[in-house]
């Protein structure tokens, strides 16, 4: 009997602690219990917060991850961007900046743990998502697909990862508990075949500790996978997020992969900030019911270089500044919400674990107004151009990052149009050496009046490109012109050849121009760098004040600070104390455009909501005169939504057409406003449709300075964005109209409708739904 009974307590032993994900062993010093995380055998609550060791200085990680310590947690998440350490085919850079062993080393030391993120493929705000430009020189390329050549590019990369970081994991006395497969994939495929193979080259590079995927609450069902275990990323309501995740995962413990306490900012869009009191409310719910989490960002840095992405529909560059509104600040100050989460966080220590002091801050300094003294107009130091009939990208140059110009000749002749059918991203059109106008990637200006012409002249086409497209499907991001260039005059079209393209690489380290005193190019009027000096009293932190100049690139003593643009949110450069000399230091300004004075000075505190223009969203959605009219005919649906943050499905007969409008009559509050996070519609078959053909043809109100609430944001895949009509200035009543262009003729049997997720303001009470083959009336 005594050995039977002990049997059976083996046996519950072993039920009891077997994992439920992967190949784990009973024995591992981490694993994934069937109701929790198990750490050297006790249940375990992951409290975690995110910081990318590339958006911080390298002398500076300790004190970030001192903070994050201090605040109460007990581990952190950090993200590999493939295009920070393959910066060309076959070449690793994992030293200094760069060396994510030693990020993981200095944690481990701090007593935090880690959870890697490696990718492939990131996000992150990051450029091109942390994908190598160098991929985009293969034309036919399908990226995050099993493409042969990508996943086979993929495999090289995560087996170096694997040589790098292996050593690390917890099964060899690392602080590596868990690595992540790819990101958030739900949110843009459905090939569980493709996960499954960068699972494998996970396992091939030798990671032994638990894999996991992460993806918002609607696309998990596109990822989760039986044998990895899956995280639920949102910025409100855990309660409804986890049962999300129950659906499709219905053991092991709960898990936030990204809680989100803030948001980044794009340029020409109101800076963002997250409700502390919201912060509190739902990581302490989570807390009370032993669910693991991330918070994304703990801290969020800068993302130094010319390393921002950029969001799509429309195209939105994201700022250098990558604040995020985080507990800690951009230079590693301790905020507001910093101290009322660290009182929250001690509430929950575990048995035996110590809050550790907050370190003191790095601390800042105020440059005083000083002068740029040298300038190096680029038109004349051109290189040695390469030759083609046609526009070449900034890829077929063998370039990753910086400006193109495009230069060929116009002939003689009238008034006409150049159409550049599409501008990646921001250029300056000269004829001769006169600037003509400016194209715009973000309003979509592709096309250009030219004055009538006497003779032939030189045509130059000055092009930066910004970040690449690092979310959703435009992906395939290639720099420069994107296609034929045609001269238009009345019903003549003719299109330019002979083109002459030179390349202006930009990135760490000073450029290579020569420059003259300031004062004896008195009628600059084109892209320059200008040079300076300063004097420092101390190498301590502050921001540079870039108001005197208009857009582009900064670096101090070599290191790229990155872009910036007088249109906002952002005026200032954080500018680490560590990168400093102590005396003298140089200062060279790319700009664009002709700065107001050539001048700078360093400010103690961030600028980080200035909008001075809504260049990114000057809606072109409501052309004067514009009114949704009598659309009665083409009526197909009328609905009640329910007062709930929740997806809401509604059904009608199949019907077909192109433009789709969502009109709604009031709201539960009984204001004026509406607002919604996301629209989705459905197939013939009750499934959602792509959206990467979808543009927005009207919205009756945006509110643009006040917030984000462009009308785009109803289908951009993030959440916590929403479209809101205009507050600020003039809010106008219901009803309310958005009207989607989906590209084509689609068939479409349902809408889904998910409210803005924050509060209960301008959630849409009773709405209609109607589609048409063309514009409705009075559009």
């Amino acid at each position: 009997m005594k050995n039977i009974i002990i049997s059976l307590l083996l046996l519950i032993y072993l039920l009891i602690g077997k994992p439920a994900f992967g190949q784990q062993e009973i024995n591992e010093p981490f694993k994934i219990g069937t109701e929790s995380f198990i750490l050297n055998g006790k249940p375990f609550v992951i409290r975690c917060g995110e910081m990318h060791f590339a958006r911080i200085p390298r002398t500076y990680w300790r004190h970030r991850l001192k903070m994050a310590k201090a605040v109460g947690l007990n581990t952190v998440c950090a993200y590999l961007f493939w295009n920070f350490h393959e910066t060309l085919p076959g070449k690793f850079t994992w030293e200094g900046q760069a060396d994510a062993a030693e990020f993981c080393k200095i944690a481990q030391e701090e007593g935090l743990y880690v959870l890697l993120r490696p990718g492939p493929y990131a996000c992150a705000e990051w450029e091109f998502g942390g994908l190598p430009w160098w991929l985009l020189k293969k034309k036919d390329i399908r990226l995050r697909t099993q493409d042969p050549y990508y996943m086979e590019r993929c495999r090289q990369y995560l087996k170096e990862v694997g040589r790098v970081l292996g050593p690390l994991q917890i099964t060899n006395g690392g602080p590596i508990l868990m690595t992540q497969v790819e990101n958030e994939y739900g949110s843009y495929g459905a090939d569980k075949e493709y996960i499954l193979k960068i699972r494998d080259y996970l396992k091939e590079a030798g990671f032994v500790v638990p894999l996991f995927t992460c993806d918002g609450t609607v696309q998990l069902k596109n990822d989760v996978q039986k044998d990895i275990f899956a995280v639920v990323n949102f910025g409100n309501n855990p309660e409804a997020a986890f049962k999300a995740l129950r659906e499709v995962q219905p053991a092991g413990p709960l898990m936030c992969g990204e809680y989100y306490p803030g948001w980044f900012d794009s340029w020409g869009q109101p800076h963002h900030t997250g409700s502390n009191d919201h912060l509190i409310k739902e990581v302490g719910w989570m807390l009370d019911h032993k669910a693991s989490f991330s918070i994304y960002m703990i801290h969020g840095g800068t993302s130094f270089g010319l390393w921002a992405g950029a969001n799509s529909q429309p195209y939105a560059p994201e700022t250098s500044s990558y604040d995020y509104d985080a507990p800690i600040s951009e230079n590693g100050k301790a905020t507001a919400k910093y101290d009322e989460l660290r009182n929250t966080l001690k509430k929950y220590l575990q048995p035996g674990e110590v809050l550790t002091d907050v370190p003191a801050a790095i601390p800042v300094q105020k440059i005083p107004p000083f002068n740029l003294t040298a300038v190096a107009p680029i038109m004349g130091q051109l290189s040695k151009p390469v030759l083609c009939d046609t526009t070449l990208y900034m890829e077929d140059l063998n370039q990753g990052y910086g400006m193109m110009v495009y230069e060929t000749n116009l002939p003689a002749g009238g008034k006409c149009k150049l159409d550049f059918t599409e501008v990646h991203d921001y250029a300056e059109v000269f004829i001769g050496n006169k600037l003509i106008g400016v194209l715009n990637r973000m309003k979509n200006d592709h096309v250009i009046e030219i004055p009538g012409l006497s003779k032939p002249t030189k045509l130059r086409v000055f092009v930066e490109a910004m970040g690449r497209v690092n979310y959703g499907y435009y992906l395939h991001d290639r720099k420069g012109l994107q296609g034929e260039v045609y001269s238009i005059a009345g019903a003549k079209k003719i299109m330019l050849k002979g083109w002459k393209h030179y390349s202006i690489p930009l990135g760490e380290g000073n450029p290579a121009f020569k420059y003259k005193a300031i004062g004896t190019v008195p009628t600059l009027n084109e892209p320059a760098f200008y040079k300076g000096y300063f004097n420092a009293k101390s190498k301590r932190d502050f921001y540079l004040d870039m108001r005197w100049f208009k857009k582009g690139v900064a670096w101090i003593n070599g290191h790229c600070l990155g872009r910036y643009w007088n249109i906002g949110p952002t005026q200032t450069m954080y500018v680490p104390g560590v990168w400093l000399n102590k005396g003298k230091n140089e200062v060279i300004i790319l700009d664009m455009h002709r700065p107001i004075t050539a001048r700078l000075q360093g400010l103690d505190k961030p600028i980080l909501d200035s909008l001075t223009a809504i260049e990114a969203i000057s809606s072109n959605h409501r052309k004067p005169g514009q009114k949704f009219g009598n659309n009665v005919n083409s009526l197909l649906y009328t609905g009640v939504m329910k007062n709930t943050a929740q997806w809401q499905t509604f059904r009608f007969p199949l019907k077909s057409g192109r433009y789709v409008a969502l009109e709604a009559m009031n709201n539960f509050m009984g204001d004026q406003f509406t607002s919604l996070a996301e629209l989705e519609l459905l197939d013939e078959n009750g499934e959602q449709l792509p959206r990467n053909l979808w543009k927005v043809a009207y919205a009756d109100s945006e509110e643009l300075k006040g917030e984000d609430g462009k009308s785009e944001n109803v289908f951009d895949l993030q959440y916590t964005s929403i479209w809101h009509t205009q507050w600020k200035d003039n809010a106008t009543k219901h009803p309310h109209q958005i009207v989607i262009d989906l590209g084509c003729k689609t068939a479409i049997s349902g809408i889904k409708i998910l409210p803005r997720q924050d509060m209960e303001t301008g959630r849409i009470k009773d709405f209609k739904v109607y589609l048409a083959n063309e514009l409705f009336n009075g559009l």
